[in-house]
C-alpha cells in the first residue's frame, strides 16, 4: 500500500509538507546513516528502496516499527512541492541527469529559507513588526527564485539579519509570561537585576539545573518545572523527563527535543516550536499543545 498526503505543519498551510505535489525528494536526495533513526545507509542521491515509480512510501503505515523512525520525525517545511511545483515546473528528477543535479541541489537550500520563512511568519504573528513582514517578503522571493538563484543564496547570512528580529520577537512573547520565581542568573549564579536583559535574563536555575540558551540538558530531570516564558534556545534537551513541566510562553528555537518526555507537560504559546520537534519528542494525550499541531501517532494514550 502507497501513501502520499498532505500533512499539513505549522501554523501556514504553504510552509508544511504536501507529498502528494512532490517528487518524493526527501526520499532522494537526502542521506540518512543507519543509526536509531534508520535501519540502512543511504547515500544523498539515492532512491530510499522503500519509494515506488510513483514517488510513494511502500511502508508509510509501518515506518516506525520497520526502523524508519527518522521519517516520521522529518519536515521538509513545504520545500518538497516548492521544488517540485514551481522551481522545476513539475520536472522530476527522473527525466533526466541535469534535472535530478540541480534539483538535489536546490532542495536542501529551500528547505532551510522555509524554516527561515516559518520563524518569521511566527514572529510577525506574536510581535507585528515591519521588518519582520519586509524581511518575510525576501526571503520568500528568494525561495521563489530560479535554480540559478537559490544555489548562489547564502542561507546562513540570511539567518543571521534575521536573528535579531527573532530574538526580539522571542522577548516580546515571552516577556508577560515568566514565572514570578523564575529569577535572571548569569553563568556565574549570580543573580541579574531585575527587569534585566541580555543572555544572563534568559537564564535560571531548576534546582542545581542551569536552564537557559544552549544549555546541556541531556536527560535532565525537569519534571514538573515552572519553565514558563523561559529561553531554551539552542538546548540540548535529549532524553530530558519533562513530565508534567509547565513551558507555556518558552523559547524552542533549536531546542532538541529527541526522546525527551513531554507527557503532561504544557506547551502552549511555546515560541518557535516546530511539529518536527514535536515528532521527535514522547507524549501523551495529556500533553497540551497550540492548535495546528499534530499530536504524533507513537505518543502513548
Amino acid at each position: 500500500m502507497t501513501t502520499r498526503t498532505r500533512v499539513t505543519l505549522g501554523r501556514r498551510e504553504d510552509l508544511g509538507a504536501d507529498c502528494a505535489n512532490c517528487f518524493g525528494l526527501c526520499c532522494v536526495a537526502l542521506a540518512f546513516t543507519r543509526s536509531v533513526d534508520f535501519p540502512v545507509d543511504k547515500p544523498a542521491g539515492d532512491p530510499c528502496d522503500n519509494l515506488d515509480g510513483a514517488d510513494a512510501c511502500t511502508i508509510h503505515p509501518d515506518l516506525r516499527s520497520r526502523g524508519f523512525r527518522g521519517c516520521t520525525v522529518f519536515d521538509c517545511s513545504g520545500a518538497g512541492q516548492k521544488v517540485s511545483r514551481h522551481t522545476f515546473a513539475g520536472r522530476s528528477w527522473r527525466d533526466d541527469d541535469a534535472t535530478r543535479q540541480a534539483m538535489f541541489a536546490t532542495f536542501p537550500v529551500v528547505r532551510r529559507l522555509h524554516e527561515l520563512l516559518r520563524y518569521l511568519d511566527e514572529a510577525a504573528s506574536v510581535s507585528p513588526d515591519a521588518a519582520l513582514t519586509e524581511r518575510f517578503e525576501h526571503v520568500r522571493a528568494l525561495s521563489d527564485a530560479d535554480p540559478d538563484t537559490i544555489l548562489s543564496v547564502d542561507v546562513d547570512a540570511e539567518y543571521e539579519v534575521a536573528r535579531p528580529l527573532l530574538l526580539e520577537a522571542s522577548r516580546r512573547a515571552r516577556a508577560g509570561a515568566r514565572s514570578p520565581n523564575a529569577g535572571g542568573w548569569s553563568p556565574a549564579g549570580g543573580r541579574t537585576p531585575a527587569g534585566g536583559r541580555g543572555p544572563d535574563h534568559d537564564e535560571r536555575r531548576i534546582g542545581r539545573v542551569r536552564v537557559g540558551p544552549g544549555a546541556d540538558l541531556l536527560g535532565a530531570d525537569l519534571r514538573r518545572a515552572d519553565l514558563r516564558g523561559a529561553s531554551l534556545r539552542g538546548a540540548l534537551l535529549i532524553g530530558a523527563d519533562l513530565r508534567g513541566a509547565d513551558l507555556r510562553s518558552c523559547e524552542c528555537i533549536g531546542a532538541d527535543l529527541r526522546d525527551a518526555d513531554l507527557s503532561g507537560a504544557d506547551l502552549r504559546g511555546a515560541v518557535f516550536l516546530t511539529q518536527m520537534q514535536v515528532n521527535a519528542a514522547r507524549g501523551d494525550r495529556r500533553t497540551r499543545l497550540d492548535e495546528g499541531f499534530q499530536r504524533p501517532s507513537h505518543w502513548t494514550g
